[in-house]
């Protein structure tokens, strides 16, 4: 994480940014200061990677154990044809570094889970999950609650996707603890009741539209701009072009 002022450079770079009230250079600058931690460098990590790191986030973890395959290129636009056969992260990486040499990149070639959580989330600010199994987004969810800090959470299906900021730690403004992922999916589905893309197929650009409002989120809370989603579920149906948004409180 780095507490440097905004060079030259910087302010060029992030000019369109620092015009808006509500960020300016106050908020560019927290931006430089955050550590957001990013799991899965996939469908819905490739647009929040590349839209944090065009936001000038200064240190950006991602979190990631599989390699680049042919199947994934119709919807992570991190990734390129030359990086199959790569590690995602190192994939990632590398066109993050061609967007913004700016930003410091930490590498974690590893699934997170219930038993690294507490491990990888140390030291961040802010984390995002982008990851495709229910398991790994409990485990986010309790990490994320137990480190006192912001929960981007997104998922897709074929034409579908959602997307909700979780800030359980908190009270809200009815005076109660914000909900926590349990109170939006109080049980996890049994064992492979949940398709999987391999399966079904997905479109891609679902998982840019849905990646790109999860990285909007990020910024949001990061400057303090605007009202994260907390305590709402954003849904979007692709096939009817509709979004909605349903409110969800704590569990008594």
């Amino acid at each position: 994480m780095t507490t440097d002022p905004l060079t030259p450079a910087e302010i060029e770079r992030y000019g369109r940014h620092i015009l808006l009230p509500e960020i300016g250079g106050a908020g560019q600058q927290r931006l430089k200061n955050a550590a957001v931690l990013v799991i899965g460098a996939g469908g819905l990590g490739s647009p929040v990677l590349e839209y944090l790191t065009g936001a000038g986030v200064g240190t950006i973890g991602i979190v990631d154990d599989d390699t680049v395959t042919l199947s994934n290129l119709q919807r992570q636009m991190i990734h390129g044809t030359h990086n199959v056969g790569d590690r995602k992260t190192r994939s990632a990486a590398g066109r993050i570094r061609e967007l913004n040499p700016n930003v410091v990149i930490d590498r974690h070639e590893i699934r997170f889970s219930e038993e690294n959580a507490s491990g990888l989330v140390f030291g961040y600010d802010l984390l995002i999950d982008g990851s495709d199994n229910v398991a790994t987004r409990y485990a986010a969810a309790d990490a994320a609650e137990k480190a006192r800090i912001p929960l981007v959470s997104g998922a897709v299906g074929r034409f579908d996707g959602s997307v909700t900021v979780l800030k359980p730690y908190e009270v809200g403004p009815d005076g109660r603890l914000n909900p926590g992922y349990r109170d939006l999916f109080p049980e996890a589905p049994p064992e492979g009741m949940l398709p999987v893309c391999a399966e079904t197929g997905i479109v891609g650009a679902l998982t840019g539209v849905i990646g790109t409002l999860m990285a909007m989120e990020a910024i949001k809370l990061l400057t303090g701009a605007g009202e994260p989603l907390v305590g709402r579920l954003m849904m979007y149906d692709a096939l009817a072009a509709r979004f909605d948004v349903v409110k969800y409180r704590r569990r008594e």
